[in-house]
């Protein structure tokens, strides 16, 4: 018996061996089979940490936008428009002669510098970049001038929407336009700083109310950088995790077929901290002209009406949450009535 005892130790290996690897084997398996359902349908996986805190926003546009041309009185008195006819709104200002330009203040140095009436400017209008000849004027202080009114920032209050597992936020919900164009900027950078909300001006019936906010723009405040403005909201990515999203609990997003009529919450701030309060989610337009107005929704929350009086200017970005998932973002107030207002769905700003 003893000479055989070597071969039972050999069967024995043999079988744990076949054990191990049929099990390692069936885990790798079954890993695949779940990347493939994982792969096969991604929005049903698509985890985001849910927003809800108000974020000051600052925007530097890429070049200094136009606003528009006014005249200016000459040295000998007479009143001239040089750049009326040449430059409109919504241009943006990249080269005055061969130098470059990013800032207001830049362009008021290279306007200093002139020593002739005759100007090369090299401005973008659509997303081409083309060159006009214009001439600048001598006003009654002897300074060239072109009569342009310009524009090179933006800044703002808003409400973070979400962030994903990579860092990458998305707020607001809509994107952030001039003020006298109504033209989206076009920015060259941007950034997300901390803020608090000092005072709410309820909404009223013609009046929209609002959040106001104390910003203090420097380096110690600065919570992440924005990358992109668009018609769906501003993107970015956030480098300071931990001060912004105090509660990191993920959700699923849902799809717009996903989405029924009845009730739901919106998370947001007005109160000191985030907390979600009660509306209800009157039509869905999975085809609605403008993507961020896909969701008409109207707040029933008690203590949300009598803080805001609904929705208000600062909650733009504020989640929309139903069963669970994320939904959408409020992004309008209508104005005749501000305990409504519209969504954007939760697609729309991650498709972007």
């Amino acid at each position: 018996m003893r000479k055989y005892w070597w071969r039972k130790m050999w069967i024995i290996i043999l079988v744990f061996v076949l054990s191990v690897g049929g099990s390692y084997s069936y885990i790798r398996l079954r890993q695949k089979d779940f990347e493939r359902e994982v792969n096969a349908s991604p929005m049903d996986k698509k985890l985001v940490i849910p927003g809800g805190m108000p974020i000051g926003i600052y925007l530097e546009t890429k070049g200094v936008m136009v606003l528009g041309t006014d005249a200016i009185e000459r040295e000998d008195g007479v009143k001239e428009n040089p750049s009326g006819h040449l430059v409109k709104a919504g241009d943006y200002i990249q080269k005055v002669n061969n130098a470059t330009v990013k800032t207001k203040n830049e362009l008021i140095e290279e306007m200093k510098k002139l020593k002739e009436e005759e100007v090369v400017l090299t401005i973008r209008r659509n997303r081409e970049n083309i060159r006009i000849k214009t001439k600048a004027v001598r006003d009654v202080k002897k300074e060239y001038k072109l009569g342009i009114w310009v524009r090179d920032n933006a800044q703002g209050l808003g409400t973070i929407t979400y962030l994903d597992a990579d860092s990458h936020f998305g707020a607001l919900g809509h994107g952030i336009h001039d003020v006298d164009t109504n033209k989206l900027l076009s920015i060259s950078e941007g950034r997300v700083y901390a803020t608090s909300i000092r005072d709410i001006q309820k909404g009223k019936y013609g009046t929209p109310g609002g959040m106001e906010g104390i910003i203090v723009y420097n380096n110690y405040n600065i919570l992440g950088k924005i990358s992109e403005n668009t018609e769906n909201g501003i993107f970015g990515k956030v480098e300071r995790i931990d001060t912004l999203f105090t509660e990191q609990k993920p959700v699923e997003t849902a799809k717009k077929e996903e989405i029924r009529k009845g009730k739901a919450k919106i998370r947001c701030a007005v109160e000191g901290k985030v907390k979600e309060y009660e509306v209800r989610i009157l039509e869905i337009n999975t085809k609605a002209k403008e993507a961020n107005k896909g969701i008409l929704l109207e707040v029933t929350d008690p203590e949300l009406l009598k803080v805001t009086g609904g929705i208000v200017q600062g909650m733009s970005g504020s989640p929309l949450l139903q069963d669970g998932k994320i939904v959408g973002a409020v992004t309008h107030v209508l104005v005749n009535n501000p305990t409504k207002g519209y969504a954007i769905f939760i697609e729309n700003m991650l498709s972007r």
